[in-house]
């Protein structure tokens, strides 16, 4: 059991769920949160058949809103006893499975921000009560597979780099199989707007430029705590998460294994693959479109002078902002710059801490903000196609010609990347 601890006390899910202390051994837990998920036994096969050489607990949620109609949860229920049964077989001795269900979770909260906050809960709980802060949970989801060494990789990753907070982890969503043919095309689609969005940030010098999928992330037990566990939101749950972990600084990408998100259609959540496969599926047009490039320009416009705002003088800044982009003068003027700047400005001794409080502002949300900005005010979206294209210059790549040879290639390019 765990002892008296703050987040516990105040921030954790009021539920407990499991009553089980795990050997002092264990250092990594995963985490899947399952809603109304026919194939939850085939995820639970691919960790089963991860290659590992140390004990791993996993906790799965099977949940549902009270509200919920009533087969979903006879579902929930079925998929929750055929785990079970399924576990009684497992051969893999190293791995020990945790199935909670619970089918009446509020109303207001309901959903896999709050699944996922529970099992985190849960394996922070564990961790806390054999003294392992330090003991790392992954996530992944009820519909995902990975490649067999998913866990050793991740494990490895957090004993290499012992001073960092968490991290996330390639993926590759499937581009063939059993489903109907234009699942796959619109797959493409929006794994391309996905690596798009990260690289072009990347390439207008934004210091936390990662992909942010709640299924392919990992974080240490006492940062989880300490940054205020996991959100209930019903949908971005993992966005908003991570990034309030990356700017802690030591954030990594682990690059030598993948998991292998689903590509199927849902509308269990207003956004994402699910979601966006779905319209695709609807003939809606918005799909095949990303971000125009002339964003990423502007805001390169804007990072690329943070750190003369160390050394100017507030009426410099201002003239100096003044000669920016009309999308970036506009963009600060309504986030109250002029205030912000002379704040960060008063509180930074050095240009390290001006960076640092700079882009606690400036972060992730606000980069997100600011590029919707400028496509609803200044550069509309633009063929996928054509935005990828643009990249592939920027990195001096030769771009492929049909759109699976470019989702190849730039899965290759990032997967390249270091950590």
């Amino acid at each position: 059991m765990a002892g008296s601890n703050i987040y516990f006390e105040r921030y954790a899910y009021p539920k407990r769920y499991l009553d089980y202390l795990p050997g002092a051994d264990i250092s990594l837990i995963v985490v899947l949160p399952c809603h109304d998920e026919p194939a939850l036994n085939d995820s639970l096969e691919a960790l089963n058949h991860c290659e590992v050489s140390f004990p791993v607990e996993v906790i799965v949620v099977i949940n549902a809103s009270e509200q919920a109609p009533e087969e979903v949860k006879e579902r929930n229920n079925k998929t929750y006893h055929t785990a079970l049964e399924w576990a009684k077989s497992a051969q893999n001795p190293k791995i020990n499975f945790h199935f909670i269900l619970d089918n009446n979770l509020p109303r207001k909260h309901a959903g896999v921000g709050v699944a996922r906050k529970i099992g985190m809960d849960e394996a922070a709980r564990m961790f806390e009560a054999i003294n392992r802060p330090e003991g790392v949970i992954l996530c992944f989801d009820a519909d995902c597979l990975c490649t067999p060494n998913l866990l050793s990789e991740v494990a490895s990753y957090f004993e290499k780099y012992p001073g960092s907070p968490g991290c996330s982890i390639h993926f590759e969503h499937p581009l063939e199989g059993p489903l109907d043919p234009e699942v796959y095309s619109g797959i493409l689609y929006y794994e391309l707007h996905l690596r798009y969005y990260v690289d072009a940030l990347k390439y207008a010098g934004f210091p936390y430029a990662f992909q942010t999928i709640g299924s392919s992330m990992a974080v240490r037990s006492s940062v989880y705590q300490k940054q205020g566990g996991m959100n209930r939101r019903k949908a971005g749950e993992d966005f908003y998460f991570l990034h309030k972990i990356i700017p802690l600084g030591g954030f990594g990408q682990v690059n030598t294994t993948t998991v292998i998100p689903s590509p199927r259609v849902s509308h269990r959540v207003p956004f994402g693959t699910g979601r966006a496969v779905g319209e695709w599926m609807a003939g809606e047009k918005e799909v095949h479109l990303t971000y125009h490039p002339e964003i990423f320009k502007e805001l390169k416009v804007l990072l690329g002078q943070v750190d003369s705002f160390f050394v100017l003088d507030l009426e410099q800044i201002e003239d100096r902002v003044g000669s920016m982009p009309k999308s970036v003068c506009e963009f600060l003027e309504s986030r109250h710059f002029d205030s912000k700047i002379k704040e960060i400005k008063g509180q930074s001794s050095t240009l390290g801490s001006f960076r640092k409080r700079f882009f606690q502002w400036f972060d992730g949300f606000l980069a997100l903000k600011f590029v919707h900005f400028s496509r609803d005010n200044f550069h509309p979206n633009v063929p996928t196609e054509e935005a990828v294209d643009w990249l592939f210059a920027q990195k001096g790549v030769e771009a492929s010609r049909d759109l699976k040879g470019k989702l190849l290639r730039l899965r290759e390019l990032d997967k390249s990347s270091s950590c």
